[in-house]
């Protein structure tokens, strides 16, 4: 009989790749309630839907396998990650109800400390854990589904930047080399703890000193990597520059890209920006993968009014994790996204 593990590799990393699943959305009906005012034609972060001219809730949902050995952290990791949707929108979280998928012949006790993580996020977010529903299943998947608030006319969506925005990134990149590097007993232990720092971190923090400034839009980086996440906030008027120079980094995800710890996700996200992407000289195979590394629970991306700019990301350093400015918003060019040095 198979022994069952727990942590096979997971996280964002698990999602379908963006061309996959662009297909088969393609083919589904299209809402037409006028008080629908974000659904999925937009790739956006959560549905948002209009109650009065003053409230409207932001729904959202995510789940997924362990991608870390403990299941205390998977837990607060997993929770943080599905809130973050709601902070993606500039909205605030109200309830959430549990989403969980377990093997019965497991360890009650494994499933008891994932869900002790996952309430003590609820919690910090200053929401009710509500419920739930599980299943039986061959592995651990676990997640949430969120109900948050906003105000209508204050609805952060990916697609509405202005050209001449300063692209702003609230966490650094290469959970997912971090993470594989780990599963291969190959994770140096200080950049394994920036790595669970940073994707347990509630991006409430974030979108809190964003609250201050003219924020034109905002997504959050996980699964389709920096620039998936980034194309999806381009208009066909809009293209970006990104310096890789500025990108916020663990600093030893660099060492194992260039070591090959590589996921088969980055590679999904990869062949979807063929023909997208245009790199400059100088960018290596190390700055390559960071900006298609899935990231699990990663940061916002703010596309921010440039005198702005530096205030919000002075504040979101004091937060305690890399961050920076990473580029700009610019009139379409013969390359959706430019990445130079």
């Amino acid at each position: 009989m198979e022994e069952l593990q727990f942590c096979r590799g997971g996280g964002c990393t698990a999602k379908l790749g963006p061309a996959a699943l662009a297909r088969v959305l393609s083919g589904l009906p299209r809402p037409t309630d006028p008080d629908l005012l974000i659904g999925a034609e937009s790739s956006d972060d959560a549905a948002v839907y209009r109650l009065t001219d003053e409230l409207a809730i932001v729904q959202t949902l995510d789940f997924f396998p362990p991608m870390l050995d403990d299941p205390y952290l998977f837990g607060q990791v997993a929770a943080a990650n599905a809130l973050s949707d709601v902070y993606a929108m500039g909205g605030t979280v109200k309830t959430a109800l549990n989403i969980v998928c377990f093997p019965e012949k497991m360890d009650l006790n494994i499933l008891g400390r994932i869900l002790q993580g996952g309430s003590e996020k609820v919690i910090e977010a200053g929401g009710s854990l509500a419920g739930g529903h599980s299943i039986a299943d061959s592995e651990v998947k676990y997640g949430l589904s969120v109900t948050g608030v906003v105000h209508p006319a204050r609805i952060r969506a990916n697609n509405t930047g202005h050209v001449g925005d300063a692209l702003i990134l609230s966490k650094p990149l290469g959970v997912g080399l971090v993470c594989t590097a780990a599963r291969m007993g190959q994770a140096d232990g200080d950049a394994l703890a920036l790595a669970v720092r940073s994707m347990t971190t509630l991006n409430r923090w974030a979108a809190e000193a964003a609250d201050r400034y003219r924020v034109h839009a905002c997504t959050d980086v996980t699964g389709f990597g920096l620039l998936g996440h980034l194309h999806e906030m381009l208009r066909p008027d809009l293209s970006a520059r990104v310096h890789a120079g500025a990108l916020p980094v663990i600093p030893q995800a660099r060492d194992y890209a260039d070591a090959f710890y590589l996921t088969a996700a980055a590679q999904r996200n990869r062949n979807f920006a063929d023909g997208r992407v245009r790199f400059g000289r100088g960018i290596t195979f190390a700055d390559e993968e960071l900006v298609f590394d899935p990231q699990t629970s990663g940061g916002l991306l703010f596309a921010v009014d440039p005198a702005d700019a530096d205030a919000l990301a002075r504040d979101l350093a004091a937060l305690g994790l890399p961050c920076g400015q990473i580029g700009t918003l610019l009139p379409r060019v013969d390359a959706e996204i430019i990445v130079e040095g």
